[in-house]
């Protein structure tokens, strides 16, 4: 059940998290806003408030913008967001899954297929690349946490599928449908985790060039850059030579 994957590559660099801070604390915001008003405004009673914000303390949200969003929920104001999420490639095939969140379908799509036509990709229709990804709960420790002895166990227990450790930490893996109860397992165990969320998890990859690095972070980079867009997922790896480049 242990191993160590490029998965990490595959996030998103935190110096451009870093440089877009005030812009990742309103989509969390906005997560959290419409998690609160589909379910109850106790994130304990929520799992989807639970994990949103989870996440958004491990960005280091401030709690009164945690407080505010949840408290905007209930009081009725905000717009009613539909979720979406667009399929396509970018520079070199590579795959690309994006999760947005809108109150106006037709502007949004708009937006997203010009971005993929301005940095070399296409966008598809919805399942053109779903089938390269599985949906996944995924629950992340540093290493303080323990050795990856410690963690599997731990995981096994909890009715997860698989634990990747590196010597960044670990990622333990389970069913989407099961990630409240793995993480609330793992975590009266290991103690809290410094994250927990839903991602979409590559079965498939796309081997990277520098250039082709570069032009997929110019999409990545625009397409995070509309409000609308929650999250960009790729398929991509690129060997540790090519990501140190990329700077």
């Amino acid at each position: 059940m242990a191993g160590h994957s490029k998965w990490a590559n595959i996030q998103h660099r935190k110096g451009r998290q870093d440089k877009l801070r005030a812009k990742l604390f309103s989509k969390m915001a906005k997560e959290i806003t419409v998690a609160a008003k589909m379910g109850d405004p106790d994130p304990d009673k929520n799992p989807r408030l639970r994990m949103a914000v989870k996440e958004a303390k491990s960005s280091s949200v401030p709690k009164d913008v945690i407080d505010r969003a949840i408290k905007k929920s209930q009081a009725g104001e905000g717009e009613d967001y539909e979720e979406i999420r667009y399929e396509g490639y970018g520079p070199n095939g590579v795959a690309v899954i994006v999760e947005a969140m809108t109150d106006n379908r037709n502007r949004t799509a708009s937006v997203v297929r010009s971005t993929f036509t301005k940095c070399g990709g296409n966008l598809g229709e919805t399942g053109s690349v779903g089938f390269m990804f599985d949906r996944k709960g995924a629950v992340s420790y540093g290493v303080s946490v323990g050795d990856a002895d410690t963690v599997i166990m731990a995981a096994i227990e909890a009715g997860a599928e698989d634990v990747e450790s590196s010597e960044d930490g670990h990622v333990v893996w389970c069913a989407d449908t099961d990630l409240n109860e793995v993480s609330t397992s793992l975590e009266a165990e290991l103690g809290e985790s410094d994250s927990t969320k839903l991602v979409w998890k590559p079965t498939i990859t796309t081997e990277m060039d520098l250039e082709g690095m570069e032009k997929l972070m110019r999409l990545i980079d625009a397409l995070e850059d509309d409000d609308d867009v929650q999250r960009v997922t790729t398929n991509f790896d690129a060997s540790d030579e090519v990501m140190e480049q990329l700077g």
